[in-house]
């Protein structure tokens, strides 16, 4: 079998991998992602936004299989869009709070994509939707949400960790839950077993 890495410092990516009895080393790409964001369209049509994902997860197993030649890289990214905005993760509560009430009561669309690179070069892509929909909470929930959670909101996009007390804001969810968590885990797994970088 390929050695095969992760390009990514996600820590919940490489639980999804690890649960499912993958092989693997981790090395962060170090890729500017905002330099990629940039340099991309400012439409949030859902194609432009997929396409984005898709161009970030390049990038990070680019970055990674040029240094590793002869390894299978796995690059991952997601993008939350809303409406007529993207949004990243937030630097701040204060941006966490602004971020939560923007998307009270409103669907939001969460945008993952997976990459395979080989010898520098992207040799397999993916990528996928899910739809989530939040309540109308209260302010009061929204101030025990974030006292509950502190610092944590900060680490995923839309501040939220569907496992914990995030699932509480929520009122439907379509989509795929390793979307949700920002590796289309069954495509990939499918991908290594044809390579012969899983087990069959």
């Amino acid at each position: 079998m390929s050695l095969l890495i992760l390009a990514s410092a996600s820590a919940v990516r490489a639980s999804l991998l690890r649960q499912a009895g993958l092989d693997f080393h981790v090395r962060d790409s170090r890729v500017d992602e905002d330099a990629v964001k940039k340099s991309f369209a400012d439409s949030t049509d859902d194609g432009d936004t997929d396409a984005l994902a898709l161009r970030l997860a390049e990038e990070k197993a680019l970055a990674v299989s040029r240094a590793e030649p002869g390894a299978l890289v796995i690059g991952a990214d997601q993008i939350m869009s809303c409406e007529t905005r993207r949004f990243d993760k937030p630097r701040d509560m204060v941006e966490a709070r602004a971020n939560l009430l923007f998307l009270r009561g409103r669907t939001h669309t969460l945008h993952s994509a997976v990459v395979l690179a080989l010898d520098g070069e992207v040799v397999w892509g993916h990528s996928a939707c899910a739809d989530l929909a939040m309540r109308d909470f209260s302010d009061t929930f929204l101030d025990w949400y974030l006292k509950t959670l502190g610092e944590k909101v900060k680490t995923s996009v839309g501040c939220y960790q569907l496992e914990g007390p995030g699932i509480q804001l929520f009122e439907r969810i379509e989509g795929d839950y390793f979307t949700i968590l920002g590796l289309p885990l069954l495509p990939l797994l499918a991908e290594l077993r044809d390579r012969g970088a899983a087990l069959s």
